[in-house]
């Protein structure tokens, strides 16, 4: 099965997901096009060098969106270390603890799992907040989250550690996908 997730780089909450057994473009570009529809459209989108992200599909979203297309480097895992840590908890902590013998419980199990990981997930690195809990302080204070527009985000300096900066990361939605689960 292919994972893919629309993550939002400063509160790291996973906007959209999707589940797939073959790994073409389309779960992935119905993904985008649920976070886009949702929240509100990034300055910059941050993905890999995979070919269902560089379809035209993919990028055509984008540009018709007005979004800067950001591509890692080949071999650049440290590009990716928010989802890549989100793959390694995702898969300690739920996949690898249920067989599932279809994809509806993978589905069922992996939403379950990605809704605690938004909701009550405390993350260290967040000031013990969760994703959900900054990505709403992030749209209550800047009309958008994450949007690189010059608006501070609240400063919590012992929560927020060595990022105590108040500009937001420029990488506004960071999505990737899980190559096998």
């Amino acid at each position: 099965m292919y994972l893919v997730v629309i993550m939002d780089w400063v509160s790291r909450a996973v906007l959209a997901w999707r589940l797939s057994n073959t790994l073409d473009a389309d779960f992935c570009v119905e993904a985008l096009e649920e976070a886009l529809a949702r929240y509100s459209r990034p300055e910059i989108f941050n993905t890999d060098q995979g070919s269902q992200f560089t379809s035209d599909d993919f990028t055509g979203i984008l540009k018709r969106h007005g979004v800067t297309i950001s591509m890692d480097g080949k071999g650049r895992y440290m590009d990716n270390i928010f989802v890549e840590r989100l793959w390694r908890s995702l898969k300690y902590e739920e996949v690898y603890l249920n067989a599932y013998a279809t994809v509806a419980e993978a589905k069922a199990g992996i939403g379950v799992w990605l809704d605690f990981y938004n909701t009550e997930r405390q993350h260290q690195s967040l000031g013990y907040r969760t994703p959900r809990q900054i990505y709403q302080d992030g749209l209550w204070i800047c009309g958008r989250s994450a949007s690189p527009t010059g608006c501070n985000f609240l400063r919590f300096p012992s929560q927020l550690g060595k990022r105590g900066n108040a500009r937001l990361r420029p990488h506004t939605h960071r999505h990737h996908y899980q190559p096998r689960i």
